[in-house]
């Protein structure tokens, strides 16, 4: 019998300046969401208000941007968010605070396969596979806590694209397909040892 263990409904922080200007960034405490950021949570929030989707926990991811995000999807259910410190962004190294052109600029090789720059792990990164199996794990921890329960979970589009990857075995090229966007929904519903994606980087209109 295919007895669902949890549903969580993933949310992708609304868009900063870096996200606006495509740069690679794993700080936590900047940047805040921008205006076009608050905007997309308003739509995400509005949504959720509209669907009368409902959730036992909400958690978030600990950056600024998140955190911020989360604030506004919780007055929607009239309740607080618990912070999962560990669920950060995956670390960019010698990326930090630089751009995908200036990534290209630096890494020429990558300018013809441009979904190698996912793959790729810069000095002092965060590998691929090892994001993946970090966030796996956690995941595996909540849904193991909320048996039977509905989750939210404000998070980075990077993490959520790793849940999407987990829950369907993807290789790390077609993970790089794996399109998220900010202010966007995803939901998966986990099972004994196996996921399934009801839908993935929706973008309320």
């Amino acid at each position: 019998m295919r007895r669902r263990k949890c549903k969580i409904t993933f949310v992708a922080h609304g868009a900063t300046v870096h996200s606006e200007e495509f740069i690679y960034s794993d700080k936590e405490q900047y940047p805040p969401l921008s205006e076009l950021g608050e905007t997309e949570i308003k739509k995400v929030c509005e949504y959720l208000q509209n669907r009368g989707l409902k959730a036992n926990k909400i958690y978030s991811s600990p950056a600024l941007r998140c955190t911020q995000s989360a604030e506004m999807v919780t007055k929607v259910f009239r309740t607080k968010f618990e912070p999962l410190p560990e669920l950060y962004e995956r670390k960019c190294g010698d990326w930090n605070g630089l751009s995908i052109d200036s990534v290209i600029i630096k890494y020429p090789e990558l300018k013809e396969k441009p979904f190698d720059l996912l793959q790729f792990t810069p000095n002092g990164g965060e590998e691929l596979h090892s994001f993946n199996k970090r966030v796996g794990a956690i995941i595996d921890k909540i849904v193991e806590a909320q048996i039977g329960n509905r989750i939210i979970i404000v998070t980075y589009p990077s993490v959520i694209q790793a849940a999407v990857a987990n829950a369907l075995e993807l290789t790390k090229g077609n993970q790089a397909k794996v399109l998220i966007k900010t202010g966007s929904l995803t939901q998966i519903s986990y099972f004994s040892n196996w996921a399934s994606v009801i839908y993935s980087g929706y973008v309320p209109l």
